[in-house]
């Protein structure tokens, strides 16, 4: 599981001890990673000192942030994907809004639909008022007319993946966080959604969130961004040619 968390030390405790309890019960063998986006902060503190009885949390500290301020949830993101060592790659939001008790949940639908991505949907649960509900509406009208983009809520951090996507994801560019869904898409996997919690926030305050017109403009422009990735993107794969001449072809 991977969280990025920036000025968040009043959450940290009660996350990590939710975390826990959501996956060491059914046996699943699990690492939970804190990554410190540029905190000023005790969240990095806070986490160490939790790490010393828990040989499963681990904290990735990201490095060059602007000083008081974060790299960003899609560098965050990318930081805390490499470092994850597991098959799968759970991912929540450190504000305590998303429930880790349900990433189970996403395992089993994972499992049984076959798919390699399920994306958590907060659409039924959010109460937004009707500025914001108008902009979500024309964000995914452009995402699905430039995209192809069927996703309901992109916005929703909670989501459980194949390691494999998570580190194919070009989450160095900024904004790219929304678009994990729909990249997994273009990049041939299956990817189902589930309908999740939205809990209030409890302590701190929104790090990452914009103005309805702050996030219009430059949404518009990363749907042209990933439009052009995805049609210059090209297979990579490959296998080595034995000595003897033989192999595919």
């Amino acid at each position: 599981m991977v969280a990025p968390a920036h000025n968040e030390e009043e959450n940290i405790d009660r996350l990590v001890q939710e975390v826990h309890d959501a996956l060491a019960p059914r046996g699943i063998s699990f690492e939970f990673i804190v990554v410190d986006d540029g905190s000023t902060d005790s969240t990095r503190v806070r986490v160490q000192a939790l790490m010393r009885d828990r040989p499963w949390l681990r904290c990735v500290a990201m490095t060059r942030t602007p000083p008081g301020k974060g790299n960003g949830q899609s560098a965050a993101f990318h930081a805390g994907f490499r470092a994850t060592r597991g098959e799968f790659v759970a991912v929540l939001d450190a504000d305590l809004q998303n429930d880790p008790a349900e990433i189970p949940q996403m395992l089993d639908l994972l499992m049984a639909q076959q798919a390699d991505m399920v994306q958590g949907d907060r659409s039924h649960a959010r109460k937004d008022n009707a500025i914001r509900k108008v902009g979500s509406w024309v964000g995914r009208v452009f995402r699905k007319v430039l995209l192809g983009d069927t996703i309901r809520d992109t916005g929703c951090s909670l989501r459980l993946m194949k390691r494999e996507i998570a580190v194919q994801l070009p989450l160095e560019f900024r904004g790219m966080h929304r678009f994990i869904p729909v990249t997994a898409r273009h990049l041939g996997y299956k990817v189902v959604e589930m309908p999740v919690k939205h809990r209030p926030r409890i302590a701190g305050v929104p790090k990452y969130g914009l103005g309805i017109v702050q996030r219009a403009i430059p949404g518009l422009i990363d749907c042209f961004a990933v439009r052009y990735m995805r049609n210059r993107r090209r297979p990579v794969s490959g296998v080595e040619v034995p000595r003897d001449g033989t192999g595919p072809r």
